[in-house]
């Protein structure tokens, strides 16, 4: 099953993916995790994408849709995946559409995680203090809050036009969302 888990920052999309890879036994691919592993690395793209990450702004289509092309050629992909992070803007959602006919794996499922702002705010102000997140400051918070709405909200519509959206209520337990996500992936779910 090829999936790609869309959201708001701090709407659970990599908590429910961690749930999900083992769920499906695919993997669990983020952008976020791709280009912290790059700045960890101290690599020339990393350290470009640390000054752009820390400030809130997003790295370029260009870069990220060639760590994917990268990331998903490898074997253990072959059975699906779960994307996180990706794609963010309507560009991104037709690129990577282009890239996964090409390597003949078309999606199947977008899945919005539903969270109100007020609630992202909270979970994004407790995961910085927890992790220590340089890219969850509040200045960076409030871009990235901004970014979404202008950039990410409208590929929602890309997959609902192409039948493959599915919403999940991303309130909740740990487990009822996770259970909501498993129920709106049954084949016997319309999706829409």
């Amino acid at each position: 099953m090829r999936l790609v888990l869309l959201g708001a920052p701090g709407s659970g999309k990599g908590t429910q993916a961690a749930r999900l890879k083992e769920h499906l036994q695919v993997p669990h691919i983020s952008t976020g995790d791709l280009l912290r592993a790059e700045v960890a690395a101290g690599s020339k793209l990393g350290l470009e994408a640390k000054e752009i990450m820390a400030s809130g702004n997003l790295v370029s289509d260009e870069i990220l849709l060639g760590m994917l092309e990268d990331r998903l050629s490898r074997d253990d992909t072959r059975g699906g995946f779960i994307l996180d992070g990706y794609p963010r803007n309507l560009a991104q959602a037709d690129a990577l559409d282009k890239l996964l006919g090409r390597i003949g794996q078309p999606m199947d499922y977008a899945v919005q995680l539903e969270v109100p702002t007020e609630m992202l705010v909270e979970r994004i102000a407790g995961r910085a203090k927890a992790e220590g997140r340089a890219d969850d400051s509040p200045e960076s918070v409030r871009t990235r809050l901004t970014i979404y709405n202008d950039q990410t909200a409208p590929v929602i519509e890309f997959y609902r036009q192409h039948g493959q959206l599915t919403v999940v209520n991303g309130v909740g337990s740990l487990d009822d969302v996770f259970n909501r996500i498993i129920e709106a992936l049954s084949p016997a779910k319309e999706v829409g």
